[in-house]
């Protein structure tokens, strides 16, 4: 249920705070005085495109808040599965609207447009007269019919659609296999050379990374060659300036000083130890230089298959892995190739099996709006009379399309009508005018009521062409959908305005700098008094205000029934 609606800045309105009520919320007021810019700030809450000429002027953003309360565990389970939480029970959204931008939050967190209007389509229905003119497309008929044929045709309707989508990637997919059937014997051909050249390669995992650790080694041999020469000359060349040759001398050296002081014994000891060490490394140092002569015929073969490896993974992936996989994915459609009649065959005998199925399904849902198109005729019929259609007739027909499959099933719903005496029964989208569509609307919502679970329904001047005892019966049938959810109506009438559970007023004043639009909740002396206003009254004399007590008297006594 909407239980406050905030708006600041839009249009003529500074600043208002409206808390609703359960039942019938009625508002009223003279034309221009900002009715319409109420319901165009719930319609920009709910996510419809933000204009910058909503914005106040000299105002720098628009602001608009309905705080909704949930307390259905299906609206719950529903907006869970939006990923959308209540705190508390209570549902927030919010829009702020900038020259350059909007921002939507849903609980104080941004979210998309998108997802605020799946969160409003669970909570608030809107009717004004382009939804009226929504009876005049023959597939609302069919939506209309679906609603009331309830849980078992929507069940179905799940069914349906699972088997549509189905049906039709078959059928997707036979078109792509007959398309190859032309072009197979091209596509074997292409494949299994491409297999043999990959399998040719005898590629194994991790081979590359080998091959191409060698060529980095045997590429550089002669520069370690080099450098191996190098350290072999520091430690020993043939001119005696090398490490070794040092070493020695010093150690002659340290020999004669010994001879004079034997306490230099342990020095002699470590740089013989030294020399050794030197000599060691210095013979393998030999070895290596002596194996270090670059083999020229691996070099070659080394080279060779890092390019034959090279090759297939530009051709068939980025990887020895990728060109692996791509192997097998060519074993996989040589395979389905050798085997292609039964492949087609089996393709062929699911899509039977498919359209079986879809077309059973259709059946099945013909069957049920059928009947239910019966029920919802025979509940128009009673209905239509208490609206002031007091020769009126209806039927539904239901036709199926045996050349159509769809999602849906495959009816056309139309709903036919005579609203008048003597004349012959017409489809709906030729007969009705303006305000007829308005009461056949409410007829329909009327019956529907407590099948669409949306809490929240708001009426934007469903009184249109309307009055004397026509508008009584409105206002009755208004009064009754209000007893099972919340509604809110937008009217100039006083009959209708006299069911009003809760009663607002919109008043437009002005003065020499602005116009403002002031919204008041009306006490009962109000409800009266804007009664009387409605009734006609240029000024609320006492004879005014005890007709419309009168009026507001007669719709209490009609709701307590």
């Amino acid at each position: 249920m909407l239980e406050e609606l905030k708006v600041k800045n839009v249009a003529l309105i500074s600043e208002a705070n409206l808390r609703f009520g359960e039942g019938l919320n009625i508002l009223t007021g003279e034309t221009g005085a900002g009715k319409s810019i109420l319901i165009d700030s719930i319609f920009l809450a709910l996510g419809n495109r933000a204009d910058k000429g909503l914005i106040r002027q000299g105002a720098e953003h628009a602001y608009v808040e309905l705080a909704f309360r949930v307390d259905r565990e299906d609206l719950k389970s529903s907006l869970a599965q939006l990923g959308v939480a209540d705190e508390g029970g209570r549902l927030i959204l919010t829009r702020r609207v900038e020259k350059d931008k909007s921002v939507c939050r849903i609980n104080g967190e941004v979210v998309s447009v998108k997802l605020l209007r799946q969160v409003a389509e669970l909570l608030i229905d809107i009717h004004g007269q382009q939804e009226n003119t929504s009876l005049l497309q023959e597939r609302t008929h069919l939506q209309f019919l679906d609603l009331y044929c309830g849980q078992e045709l929507s069940d179905l309707k799940e069914k349906l659609a699972h088997a549509y989508y189905k049906h039709h990637m078959l059928v997707d997919n036979l078109e792509e296999a007959q398309g190859k059937d032309s072009r197979k014997e091209r596509e074997m051909d292409l494949a299994i050379y491409e297999l043999s050249e990959i399998e040719g390669a005898d590629l194994s995992i991790g081979e590359d990374e080998i091959l191409e650790d060698r060529f980095r080694v045997l590429s550089g041999s002669e520069k370690i060659a080099e450098s191996l020469k190098g350290a072999s000359d520091c430690l020993d060349d043939y001119e005696g300036r090398g490490a070794l040759s040092l070493t020695d001398r010093a150690l002659s050296f340290l020999q004669d000083a010994i001879k004079i002081d034997p306490s230099l014994s342990d020095l002699a000891g470590e740089l013989s130890e030294a020399e050794e060490q030197m000599r060691s490394a210095a013979r393998q140092i030999a070895r290596k230089l002596e194996a270090s002569v670059p083999d020229e015929e691996l070099v070659r073969e080394t080279q060779a298959r890092l390019d034959e490896i090279n090759r297939l993974k530009h051709k068939y992936g980025n990887t020895l892995e990728e060109v692996l996989s791509y192997a097998q994915e060519k074993r996989d459609l040589i395979r389905k190739l050798e085997d292609f009649e039964n492949y087609l065959a089996d393709l062929k005998r699911q899509l039977q099996e498919s359209e079986e199925l879809l077309q059973g399904l259709c059946n099945r849902a013909d069957e049920i709006r059928r009947k239910g198109a019966e029920g919802l005729e025979k509940e128009l019929m009673e209905a239509l009379p208490q609206l002031g259609f007091t020769h009126a007739e209806c039927r539904i027909e239901v036709e199926q399309d045996d050349k159509y499959l769809g999602k849906d099933g495959n009816d056309h719903v139309s709903f036919l009508i005579s609203l008048n005496a003597g004349e012959n029964l017409k489809n709906l989208t030729e007969v009705a005018s303006g305000g007829e569509l308005s009461r056949i609307m409410l007829a329909l919502k009327s019956i529907l009521a407590g099948m669409d679970r949306i809490p929240t329904q708001i009426f934007d001047e469903i009184d249109a062409g309307i009055s004397g005892q026509t508008a009584w019966k409105v206002a009755e049938k208004m009064a009754a959908i209000g007893r099972s959810r919340q509604l809110i109506c937008i009217t100039h009438l006083p009959q209708i305005a006299a069911m009003a559970d809760h009663h607002f007023r919109i008043v437009k004043s002005q003065s020499d700098t602005e116009t403002v639009t002031d919204i008041r909740m009306l006490d009962r002396s109000g409800m009266v008094e804007e009664l009387a206003r409605l009734m006609g009254s240029d000024e609320i004399s006492e004879s005014a205000l005890s007709n419309a007590e009168e009026m507001k008297s007669k719709a209490d006594q009609e709701k307590q029934k």
